[in-house]
């Protein structure tokens, strides 16, 4: 289990847990299959910070994502999504 320190966006949109590892892991909302209703709002992704997630990745010895590993892209600019930090 690892903890999520934080959250951004991929470039469809798509919330991504921060963990503390330097992995990245989804957590869509995508009903009937996941339920995950506390990705939908700022509120409750703050919620989340703190709590912990399995992470696959890990599990495999991979090593940590580079959008994952902190600093990120500073910002959300221009169109698209992709790195977008946000916690």
């Amino acid at each position: 289990m690892r903890t999520i320190i934080g959250f951004r966006q991929d470039d469809e949109g798509q919330w991504v847990a921060r963990l503390a590892c330097g992995h990245g892991q989804h957590v869509r909302h995508l009903p009937p299959w996941q339920i995950r209703t506390w990705t939908q709002s700022p509120a409750g992704r703050k919620a989340m910070l703190g709590r912990e997630l399995p992470c696959r990745k890990c599990e495999r010895h991979e090593p940590p994502d580079d959008e994952s590993a902190g600093g990120g892209n500073g910002g959300s600019g221009g169109s698209g999504g992709s790195g977008r930090p946000e916690q």
